[in-house]
């Protein structure tokens, strides 16, 4: 009887170190991923126990006790993150749990540029293969309706979104992109405002930010952005009708042609600032920090006009004289 007791004995102690062996050299393995990166994703809801068993089927894992008694053991099975990831060889079981568990899910970008408007921004999220599409084709054609939504009711869109490129994970709906952009120029826009030069003839955010986007339309050399804010802002001191071309084209809407003919410059429109003083009623168009930042710590200048040479460039000038002849020399040659 000892004898038999002796050899249950020794074939459980063998049985348990054969499995935690088994059970360590399965943890130290890499999982059965290829070379390449593999996606797969947790969707909104499952459990460890759900987790385990889609690894199993999608060939990731065997021994899916091992997993679950691994999962288990650390406590930290309520706390996977839903999301699609991409896996990369070699992974090991501890290394993959961790992966879902620090939320390390596949990021996606879309960008807002700068000096688009928000027609183009718009069309850009509704186009967007990798966000989550959740605005109605009725809600896209008002754009009050929009503002609402993301809790801005009264707000017009334009200007509204921070032009920068926004990285994401599966699933990220429409409305939540457009909501993280808004807030950034909200928070960009703070920042910007708070820490202005002084004797800036603006009274509010506001109207830095429409400013920013006449500067950001104006030129795309980003060191001629505070130099052209500081021709905007002397002009506005002096009492001077700003006369840029981009608000005219703003006001003309989805009639514009490319081209901005002298009736385009004496038709009245709320945007037309050859026609109407102070600065027009809204933003017309997305700004990235540059162009805030130009309008609020502009470069002192005596210069009154500016034109464009045709090379991305402009040629600055004091008085309405010098800037006939630059206007004669760069752009009635062409």
């Amino acid at each position: 009887m000892r004898f038999f007791l002796l050899l249950v004995a020794l074939s459980c102690g063998a049985a348990g170190y054969y499995s935690w062996s088994d059970y360590n050299r399965y943890l130290a393995e890499p999982v059965n991923l290829p070379s390449d990166s593999t996606l797969f994703t947790i969707q909104k809801g499952w459990s460890a126990k759900r987790l385990s068993v889609e690894l199993e089927q999608q060939g990731i894992i065997d021994k899916r006790y091992w997993f679950d008694l691994y999962v288990r053991l650390s406590d930290k099975g309520a706390g996977i993150k839903t999301g699609e990831y991409s896996l990369l060889a070699p992974m090991s079981v501890p290394e993959l749990f961790a992966t879902f568990i620090q939320g390390q899910t596949t990021q996606y970008s879309q960008n807002i540029i700068e000096g688009s408007n928000w027609k183009q921004t718009l069309a850009r999220v509704a186009s967007s293969t990798v966000l989550r599409h959740t605005i109605t084709e009725e809600v896209l054609a008002s754009p009050e309706a929009i503002m609402e939504l993301l809790g801005f009711p009264g707000l017009h869109p334009e200007g509204q979104f921070f032009a920068d490129t926004y990285a994401f994970p599966k699933g990220t709906s429409d409305l939540d992109y457009l909501l993280r952009s808004k807030q950034n120029l909200d928070r960009v826009l703070a920042e910007e405002w708070a820490g202005r030069a002084e004797n800036i003839p603006l009274e509010t955010p506001y109207e830095a930010l429409i400013l920013a986007s006449i500067v950001e339309k104006e030129t795309a050399v980003i060191a001629e952005r505070p130099l052209i804010a500081g021709v905007f802002l002397s002009r506005i001191n002096k009492k001077m009708r700003l006369q840029t071309d981009p608000t005219v084209i703003y006001g003309i809407g989805d009639s514009y042609d490319g081209n901005i003919r002298r009736k385009d410059l004496t038709t009245d429109t709320p945007y037309n600032t050859y026609t109407r003083a102070g600065l027009p009623p809204t933003p017309i168009a997305m700004v990235g920090r540059e162009a805030i930042r130009a309008v609020l710590h502009p470069e002192s200048t005596t210069s009154l006009y500016f034109v464009a040479r045709g090379d991305g460039s402009h040629q600055f000038s004091d008085t309405l004289a010098e800037h006939n002849a630059a206007v004669r020399k760069y752009q009635l040659k062409r």
